[in-house]
């Protein structure tokens, strides 16, 4: 559901959170040998087992990498002392989109859940007749214009 941006972006924000700039340059410089040592080890295929997917791994650590120094940058530019994410005026816009996208997926997860519950909560009847009342049940709806995907209950005429 996230991307890698989305991951180091929510990530880097909530860490950089009243960091001095000697620290923010501390970690872009971490971030980077992370980066380089991700890719050694992408490269030379050598990764364990517990790492699920190392290609997303170093996506994400590239990200981080690029996320702490644009707040790098952006310190040096504006002269902080410490970062505070409230003034980072484009990594708040990309926390608010991450927040509603967030809320939408939760929001349809909570009505797929409700429909479900409402399917589980549904009587189902079958009716097993012989060849000769079936036939005649089932030519009803198909004289109507029902045909065996709809259903019986919204006859045209309410004559059922």
């Amino acid at each position: 559901m996230w991307s890698a941006d989305d991951v180091a972006r929510d990530s880097v924000r909530r860490q950089g959170d009243g960091l001095a700039g000697a620290v923010v340059a501390e970690r872009v410089a971490e971030a980077a040998v992370r980066g380089r040592e991700t890719e050694r080890v992408l490269l030379g295929g050598a990764f364990s087992e517990c790492e699920s997917d190392p290609e997303r791994l170093a996506a994400v650590g590239a990200a981080k990498h690029r996320k702490w120094r644009r707040i790098s940058l952006l310190m040096d530019a504006h002269g902080w002392d410490a970062y505070e994410p409230e003034h980072d005026v484009q990594g708040s816009e990309w926390a608010r989109e991450r927040d509603e996208r967030r809320q939408g997926v939760l929001s349809a997860h909570g009505a797929q859940l409700a429909r479900r519950q409402d399917e589980r909560d549904e009587l189902r009847t079958e009716l097993w007749l012989s060849a000769g009342p079936g036939r005649l049940v089932r030519g009803r709806p198909l004289g109507q214009g029902c045909g065996p995907s709809r259903s019986w209950r919204s006859s045209p005429n309410g004559s059922w």
